[in-house]
């Protein structure tokens, strides 16, 4: 079986998702009230992390690759 990496950019971006998504069904159930502008905001830091955490994970996986087949 092969193994896989993990994909952090995509889970980055899920938890940055789901947790407005969370924000918004409560927002909109009446418990919690918030201003929608820090929305847009924290989108754009939440999908900078992903690209970032994503960017990391992909250059330290070439560095893996290239020392394998240097090896073998």
């Amino acid at each position: 079986m092969v193994r896989r990496r993990a994909d952090w950019g995509s889970l980055v971006a899920a938890v940055l998702f789901l947790g407005l998504a969370v924000a918004f069904a409560v927002r909109g159930s009446g418990d919690w009230d918030f201003n929608v502008v820090w929305v847009l905001p924290v989108l754009a830091v939440g999908l900078g992390m992903a690209g970032v955490a994503r960017a990391l994970t992909r250059s330290r996986g070439a560095n893996d690759r290239d020392g394998e087949s240097a090896s073998h």
